[in-house]
Protein backbone atom coordinates (compact mmCIF):
# COMPACT_ATOMS: atom_id res chain seq x y z
CA UNK A 1 0.00 0.00 0.00
CA UNK A 2 1.53 3.71 -0.67
CA UNK A 3 1.98 6.18 2.29
CA UNK A 4 -0.91 8.14 0.21
CA UNK A 5 -3.18 5.53 0.26
CA UNK A 6 -2.06 4.53 3.25
CA UNK A 7 -2.86 8.03 5.18
CA UNK A 8 -6.18 8.39 2.97
CA UNK A 9 -7.01 4.52 5.22
CA UNK A 10 -5.76 6.48 8.26
CA UNK A 11 -7.65 9.95 8.15
CA UNK A 12 -10.80 7.48 7.10
CA UNK A 13 -10.15 5.51 9.98
CA UNK A 14 -10.24 9.00 12.19
CA UNK A 15 -13.29 10.09 10.44
CA UNK A 16 -15.48 7.18 10.94
CA UNK A 17 -14.30 6.97 15.29
CA UNK A 18 -15.30 10.64 15.09
CA UNK A 19 -18.82 9.87 13.66
CA UNK A 20 -19.19 6.74 15.69
CA UNK A 21 -18.11 8.55 19.36
CA UNK A 22 -21.23 11.10 18.22
CA UNK A 23 -23.22 8.52 17.57
CA UNK A 24 -22.43 6.96 21.22
CA UNK A 25 -23.17 10.41 23.03
CA UNK A 26 -26.56 10.43 21.14
CA UNK A 27 -27.49 7.38 22.16
CA UNK A 28 -26.12 7.56 25.75
CA UNK A 29 -27.84 11.55 26.45
CA UNK A 30 -24.48 12.85 26.38
CA UNK A 31 -24.99 16.07 25.28
CA UNK A 32 -22.67 17.88 27.19
CA UNK A 33 -19.92 15.90 25.74
CA UNK A 34 -21.97 15.83 21.90
CA UNK A 35 -21.61 19.56 22.15
CA UNK A 36 -17.63 20.00 22.93
CA UNK A 37 -17.70 18.16 19.27
CA UNK A 38 -18.86 21.24 17.86
CA UNK A 39 -16.79 24.61 16.30
CA UNK A 40 -17.73 27.91 17.89
CA UNK A 41 -19.12 28.57 14.37
CA UNK A 42 -21.05 24.84 14.21
CA UNK A 43 -24.65 24.62 12.37
CA UNK A 44 -26.65 21.89 13.05
CA UNK A 45 -29.40 21.88 10.09
CA UNK A 46 -32.26 18.89 9.61
CA UNK A 47 -34.35 19.87 7.03
CA UNK A 48 -38.02 19.40 6.05
CA UNK A 49 -39.50 18.70 3.06
CA UNK A 50 -36.60 16.31 1.15
CA UNK A 51 -33.11 17.81 0.81
CA UNK A 52 -33.73 21.02 1.90
CA UNK A 53 -32.88 24.55 -0.35
CA UNK A 54 -31.94 27.77 1.56
CA UNK A 55 -32.46 27.15 5.37
CA UNK A 56 -32.35 31.00 5.92
CA UNK A 57 -35.79 30.47 3.26
CA UNK A 58 -37.45 27.44 3.99
CA UNK A 59 -38.79 25.67 6.81
CA UNK A 60 -36.45 23.29 8.63
CA UNK A 61 -36.45 20.96 11.31
CA UNK A 62 -34.11 22.08 13.21
CA UNK A 63 -31.63 24.91 12.14
CA UNK A 64 -29.21 26.13 14.87
CA UNK A 65 -26.43 28.25 14.98
CA UNK A 66 -24.11 27.34 18.07
CA UNK A 67 -25.62 29.46 20.58
CA UNK A 68 -28.90 27.45 20.05
CA UNK A 69 -27.14 23.99 20.21
CA UNK A 70 -25.81 25.32 23.70
CA UNK A 71 -29.64 26.51 24.67
CA UNK A 72 -30.95 23.46 23.48
CA UNK A 73 -27.92 21.38 25.73
CA UNK A 74 -29.15 23.51 28.72
CA UNK A 75 -32.92 22.60 28.69
CA UNK A 76 -31.90 19.02 28.36
CA UNK A 77 -30.57 19.69 31.61
CA UNK A 78 -33.53 21.58 33.04
CA UNK A 79 -35.38 18.32 33.25
CA UNK A 80 -37.96 19.94 32.72
CA UNK A 81 -38.30 18.37 28.54
CA UNK A 82 -41.47 16.50 29.63
CA UNK A 83 -41.27 14.95 26.01
CA UNK A 84 -38.36 12.64 27.50
CA UNK A 85 -39.62 11.96 30.63
CA UNK A 86 -38.56 9.13 30.87
CA UNK A 87 -35.90 9.37 28.40
CA UNK A 88 -36.44 7.31 24.89
CA UNK A 89 -34.01 4.35 24.80
CA UNK A 90 -31.96 5.14 21.62
CA UNK A 91 -29.05 2.73 19.51
CA UNK A 92 -28.23 3.71 16.02
CA UNK A 93 -26.19 1.98 13.26
CA UNK A 94 -23.82 4.21 11.14
CA UNK A 95 -22.70 3.11 7.74
CA UNK A 96 -21.67 4.31 4.46
CA UNK A 97 -18.78 6.62 5.71
CA UNK A 98 -17.00 8.62 2.93
CA UNK A 99 -15.11 11.71 2.71
CA UNK A 100 -16.26 13.31 -0.16
CA UNK A 101 -13.86 16.43 -0.35
CA UNK A 102 -10.68 17.29 1.83
CA UNK A 103 -9.11 20.71 1.32
CA UNK A 104 -7.00 22.21 3.77
CA UNK A 105 -8.31 21.52 7.42
CA UNK A 106 -12.00 20.82 6.47
CA UNK A 107 -13.60 18.10 5.17
CA UNK A 108 -17.07 17.37 3.83
CA UNK A 109 -18.02 13.72 4.87
CA UNK A 110 -21.54 11.75 4.39
CA UNK A 111 -22.76 8.32 6.31
CA UNK A 112 -25.81 6.67 6.95
CA UNK A 113 -27.67 6.08 9.74
CA UNK A 114 -31.07 4.19 11.35
CA UNK A 115 -31.62 5.13 14.93
CA UNK A 116 -34.10 2.67 16.93
CA UNK A 117 -36.41 5.10 19.23
CA UNK A 118 -37.96 3.05 21.96
CA UNK A 119 -40.39 5.35 24.40
CA UNK A 120 -43.57 5.63 25.82
CA UNK A 121 -45.48 6.59 23.02
CA UNK A 122 -43.73 3.86 21.23
CA UNK A 123 -41.07 2.16 19.11
CA UNK A 124 -39.82 4.19 15.62
CA UNK A 125 -37.01 4.05 13.61
CA UNK A 126 -35.32 6.94 11.94
CA UNK A 127 -33.11 6.90 9.06
CA UNK A 128 -31.47 9.45 7.90
CA UNK A 129 -28.37 10.83 5.09
CA UNK A 130 -26.37 12.64 7.16
CA UNK A 131 -23.58 15.21 6.12
CA UNK A 132 -20.90 16.96 7.80
CA UNK A 133 -18.49 19.32 7.39
CA UNK A 134 -15.75 18.34 10.07
CA UNK A 135 -12.98 20.97 10.73
CA UNK A 136 -9.46 19.93 12.07
CA UNK A 137 -8.65 22.20 14.85
CA UNK A 138 -5.20 21.01 16.41
CA UNK A 139 -5.14 17.45 16.83
CA UNK A 140 -8.90 17.26 17.00
CA UNK A 141 -12.01 16.64 14.59
CA UNK A 142 -15.19 19.22 15.04
CA UNK A 143 -18.08 19.69 13.55
CA UNK A 144 -18.29 22.76 12.04
CA UNK A 145 -21.85 21.41 10.61
CA UNK A 146 -24.82 18.73 10.38
CA UNK A 147 -27.46 18.26 8.40
CA UNK A 148 -29.23 15.30 8.84
CA UNK A 149 -31.73 14.38 6.19
CA UNK A 150 -34.29 12.32 7.09
CA UNK A 151 -35.45 9.72 4.63
CA UNK A 152 -39.49 10.41 5.72
CA UNK A 153 -39.01 14.44 6.62
CA UNK A 154 -42.33 15.04 3.90
CA UNK A 155 -44.54 13.77 5.84
CA UNK A 156 -45.85 14.43 9.61
CA UNK A 157 -43.29 12.84 11.82
CA UNK A 158 -43.47 12.02 15.56
CA UNK A 159 -41.86 15.40 17.78
CA UNK A 160 -37.93 14.74 17.92
CA UNK A 161 -37.56 15.47 21.85
CA UNK A 162 -33.94 14.21 21.49
CA UNK A 163 -31.15 15.28 18.95
CA UNK A 164 -31.10 13.20 15.98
Amino acid sequence: MSSLAQDARLLLDEVMQFIYREARYQDDHAYDEWEALWTDDGVYWIPANGEGGDPEKEMSIIYDNRSRISMRIRQFHTGKRFSQTPQSRLRRVVSNVEILKHEGSEMLVTSNAMVFESSVRGDVVWASRNEYILRREGESLRMARKKVVLVNNETALYSMAFLI
